[in-house]
């Protein structure tokens, strides 16, 4: 068994998925939501997607967390790093399920992934590919202290290269 660290935060669990998020998983990967993280997918696919996220961690030693919800149990996202083969440097990605967004938990997550991989895995100043449509995650870069480093190309689509600052730079929003 691949062993994710878990990382608590005031309201959020960080862990690693387990089949029974499949659901929350797929239904928010078979909504338009999705569509900067690589979706719109069906639920065959969300699998594979899910268990290529714990795949990297047993490969990597790092990867994405699920990102649950301490007081419901709810699943509400994920976040971490993400590392594909072909990819510039490793970048911090992340993503709300719908119901979560605009209470600060994409922040909270973003910064304990941030703070645990500079520390734990050493990966520090990390880029975030963004989709320039995404006001949502361009926002959350902003408030995470990120700063518009260049524009790019990621999978065939434009993006914007997001520069997060050094951990010990990083002021809390």
């Amino acid at each position: 068994m691949t062993l994710v660290p878990v990382i608590e935060t005031e309201r959020l669990r960080l862990r690693g998925f387990r089949a029974e998020d499949l659901d929350a998983f797929a239904a928010f990967f078979a909504s338009e939501r999705s569509r900067f993280v690589g979706g719109p997918r069906d639920r065959r696919e969300s699998w594979r997607g899910m268990t290529a996220i714990m795949g990297q961690w047993a490969l990597l030693g790092y990867g994405l967390w699920a990102v649950e919800e301490r007081a419901s149990g709810a699943l509400a996202g994920a976040v971490g790093i993400v590392n594909h083969v072909g990819w510039e440097e490793p970048e911090l990605g992340y993503h709300l399920y719908d119901g979560f967004e605009g209470r600060g938990l994409a922040l909270e997550a973003a910064q304990a992934a941030r703070l645990h991989a500079a520390r734990h895995f050493g990966l520090d100043r990390l880029i975030s590919y963004i989709d320039p449509a995404n006001a949502r995650s361009l926002a959350l870069a902003r408030r995470l202290g990120a700063v518009h480093e260049r524009d790019g190309g990621l999978l065939g689509k434009p993006c914007q290269v997001w520069r997060h600052p050094a951990v010990a730079e990083a002021v809390p929003a």
